[in-house]
């Protein structure tokens, strides 16, 4: 039922187009709307209960307070409603999860050497921004790509040509390194035009202009330079391989299509250039219940393209939506040219809508797998601090083990997991420095003191201290642990032991093992940290191996000393690599002379 003082609100409604704001009975902003006619719209949510959605029933139970805006048209009710979406986020209306967050890519053309950053910030400064990205996986990829093919400046120092060495970019081909004069601004800012037409998807014209320079190069006789520009061009060609489509398609598109379940809508874009497939993302929509598809690609539409530093001129939907013209026209206001929105029901443009959507399917598969299991591994963790008796939830886990021959090259691992989850660049090793012998505690005792001391004198990232210490093997093992923690004054971190045998789990204070089934997300979770030390020290162990393989094979030859060993090892990684190598590649190692180099293919 409608209070009196809403039903005086709703008498002033005009039947102007503008954006109407439903607020709570503490004046939050619940849900924002556009209309053409105001006072339609508005009152449509107040027919009979059975002609509304469940969604719509729940909204009208809470709205106590209307507001509304008048607009001179309905698309600047509808650039309106994006920005009060933006600011309020209202609970019911569907909207991008994080779409504070998402990332750009940014050429700094604004900038005298510019270089190309990732930034969360799209600003009017004079610099090219590309997308935005649906995560920071998505654009450092996108990042990383074009770093191995263009070479631009990742560095961000003042370039004065003053510097006397060059980074190892230079050396390794992937920077012309301005920072020591080697390369004009004519010829960098050249490389920046060739990445900011690649990532348009205009890749035949950088590689018009790069065969070009290589037959000038070659003409020159510059063959190093031509040889350079070739492994750029074959680059290129490996990506445009990799983007094409089997349906042919000219110009640019973007192909929108999603999945929606109970809770949440998955949107795919494809980005697609003269039948090139050069850009590929997805989305999540949250507060999709009850939304019809239509509803919610409207949503996607304007709340994307609200902040999107790209518009092609066609964009192509799953679902035809009832603001086509709406939508169009301010498209083309944003863009400054004619955009099309289409729907398309039949021919090339519907195989290719046919085909993001299939993709949108198995992307709403994945995405409720994934988050199944992080519910599983939140239910674990949980479990955890219960049955361990831990003074908080153990969201960083580190994992600790030994490996080694009787003493022989002894190694120990040291491995990170956070709410669960592996994080592989936080990932130590350690080589075995003080303790000779056989002797499992010691070295325990070695690694934890090396990794500890660092952590109470905060050095880097050795600095953040973990909520669980996990060591793989039994009683003994904790009680070694147990006297580095006192040793170095570290009594609240916790700690546990998980022994392979009967994978039975020991904590300070209790004789026996503590009681965890077998089946239990919390056991699962140990055994994984525990898991990933014993791969993540077995690895660095065979590898030392096989290092201390090769070296005793190479010491036996005549004129291979310790500087000669180091240098064939770096180099070919294995005896079968140099047996295979020819005396001329033995040769070319800088501190090998021919005649050396015929020695060590004689011997082996």
């Amino acid at each position: 039922m409608k209070s009196t003082q809403l039903e005086e609100q709703l008498r002033t409604l005009p039947t102007s187009p503008g954006v109407y704001l439903f607020k709570d009975e503490q004046g939050k902003v619940i849900y924002v709307g556009k209309a053409a006619n105001l006072s339609n719209r508005v009152r449509s949510y107040f027919g009979a209960s059975s002609s509304l959605s469940s969604k719509v029933q729940q909204l009208v139970l809470r709205l106590r307070e209307l507001e509304f805006v008048i607009t001179g048209s309905e698309q600047e009710a509808l650039i309106l409603e994006c920005n009060f979406i933006k600011k309020y986020h209202p609970r019911y209306n569907v909207s991008l999860k994080d779409d504070k967050t998402f990332p750009y890519l940014k050429v700094a053309i604004n900038e005298d050497w510019p270089g190309i950053y990732i930034t969360r910030h799209f600003k009017d400064d004079g610099a090219k921004y590309f997308g935005p990205f649906a995560s920071a996986g998505s654009v450092r990829k996108t990042l990383k790509l074009i770093k191995k093919i263009f070479p631009f400046r990742s560095c961000n120092k003042s370039i004065n040509n003053s510097d006397r060495r060059p980074c190892l970019d230079y050396y390794i081909h992937r920077c012309l390194g301005p920072c020591i004069g080697a390369v004009s601004k004519q010829e960098y800012q050249e490389v920046i035009n060739q990445v900011i037409l690649f990532l348009e998807g205009k890749q035949e014209l950088v590689l018009h202009d790069l065969r070009n320079k290589m037959r000038a190069a070659a003409q020159q006789s510059q063959f190093e330079k031509a040889a350079l520009i070739r492994d750029q061009i074959q680059a290129i060609e490996r990506v445009i391989e990799g983007q094409r489509i089997a349906i042919t398609l000219k110009g640019e598109q973007d192909v929108i299509a999603l999945a929606q379940d109970e809770k949440q809508a998955y949107v795919e874009l494809f980005s697609v250039r003269n039948n090139k497939l050069v850009g590929r993302d997805h989305f999540i929509m949250e507060g999709a219940h009850d939304e019809k598809p239509d509803q919610i690609m409207t949503n996607f539409v304007q709340q994307y393209y609200g902040s999107a530093s790209f518009i092609p001129s066609v964009v192509l939907l799953q679902y035809p939506v009832s603001e086509i013209p709406v939508l169009s026209e301010w498209l083309k206001q944003r863009k400054g040219n004619s955009v099309k929105v289409q729907a398309p029901q039949r021919g090339a443009k519907r195989k290719l809508v046919n085909m993001v959507a299939e993709n949108a399917d198995k992307g709403l598969l994945l995405a409720k797998a994934k988050q199944a299991n992080l519910e599983v591994i939140t239910a674990g963790l949980q479990e955890l601090q219960d049955r361990l008796s831990l003074p908080r939830v153990p969201l960083r886990i580190e994992g600790y083990d030994i490996s080694d021959i009787r003493g022989v090259l002894a190694v120990g691992s040291m491995v990170v997991l956070e709410k669960g989850l592996p994080r592989l660049n936080l990932y130590r090793r350690f080589h075995i420095k003080m303790i000779t012998g056989a002797d499992d505690y010691a070295m325990i005792q070695e690694i934890l003191r090396r990794r500890f001391k660092r952590g109470v004198a905060g050095e880097g990232s050795w600095a953040v201290m973990p909520d669980l210490i996990l060591i793989d093997g039994g009683k003994g093992h904790l009680n070694a642990a147990l006297e580095v923690r006192q040793e170095l004054g570290i009594d609240s971190i916790s700690m546990a032991s998980l022994a392979k045998e009967n994978e039975d789990i020991f904590v300070p204070g209790k004789p026996g093992p503590v009681d965890i089934p077998r089946d239990s997300p919390a056991l699962h979770i140990l055994q994984r940290a525990r898991d990933e030390a014993h791969r993540f020290a077995i690895s660095y162990h065979q590898k030392l191996r096989r290092k201390e393989g090769i070296a005793s094979i190479l010491d036996n030859i005549p004129g291979i000393g310790p500087k000669r060993k180091r240098a064939l090892i770096k180099q070919f990684g294995s005896i079968e690599a140099i047996k295979k190598a020819s005396i001329e590649e033995i040769g070319q190692i800088e501190s090998l002379t021919s005649t050396i180099a015929q020695k060590v293919k004689q011997y082996l």
